[in-house]
């Protein structure tokens, strides 16, 4: 028998542990054929040592070896034996799948895995950058500024323009701020939808262009 785990993908909820059992059965015409069987490994907590009660586990080693069906009991006695802890990895396969390991040094190295990638992880945060319709070009120009960082830096940008009394009467003139706008951030950002306007305010989206890997 041969055995390897994959994992389902991140986010995901568990991954698989494959083995691979010879067929000997009189249909195999050919000689032994190789047959896989995966079972889900569950990723939500793990029964080990005295709480695993099934009647009996198919046992796997430290190194991935099948070690064969047996009782819960002696699959224990196996992981006292060897100092190591007994661990359902697969609950729902029949029967349960068990493996010898070092629990307290898989927890320690799982928590760092995930620790890791937290901080590798970026949360994209919607910036919002108000304007009125009379804004003066040196407003203008630092609030583009500021959005083209944070469009820089990977997140959203809200563009919205408030109108105060009379000026709803010219919502016009902050359409044509918020396009001007869009267009000045056009080499690092894409438009999400036209100005809408809610109420007393005009607003767009703006998104961060994605890199183009291997453009030549």
């Amino acid at each position: 028998m041969r055995l390897f785990c994959c994992d389902a993908g991140a986010g995901s909820a568990a991954a698989f542990l494959c083995v691979r059992v010879e067929d000997l059965s009189p249909r195999s015409v050919r000689g032994p054929a190789e047959n896989w069987r995966c079972f889900r490994i569950s990723k939500q907590g793990h029964q080990i040592n005295e709480d695993i009660r099934d009647k009996e586990v198919r046992l796997v080693s430290e190194s991935g070896e099948q070690l064969g069906i047996m009782s819960a009991r002696d699959a224990l006695e196996r992981a006292v034996e060897q100092n190591l802890d007994l661990v359902k990895i697969s609950p729902t396969a029949k029967p349960p799948v068990c493996k010898l390991m070092d629990y307290g040094k898989y927890k320690f190295e799982q928590t760092k895995r995930e620790k890791e990638a937290r901080k590798n992880q970026h949360v994209v945060e919607i910036k919002e950058v108000r304007m009125s319709p009379g804004i003066d070009v040196n407003d203008f120009n630092v609030k583009l500024r500021n959005a083209q960082k944070f469009l820089a830096e990977g997140n959203r940008v809200k563009v919205t323009v408030r109108f105060r009394g009379r000026e709803m009467a010219h919502t016009d003139i902050g359409r044509g701020l918020l396009v001007k706008f869009a267009e000045q951030c056009g080499e690092v950002a894409t438009l999400d939808k036209d100005p809408k306007l809610d109420g007393r305010h005009m607003s767009i989206f703006l998104s961060p262009k994605v890199a183009k890997e291997g453009k030549k």
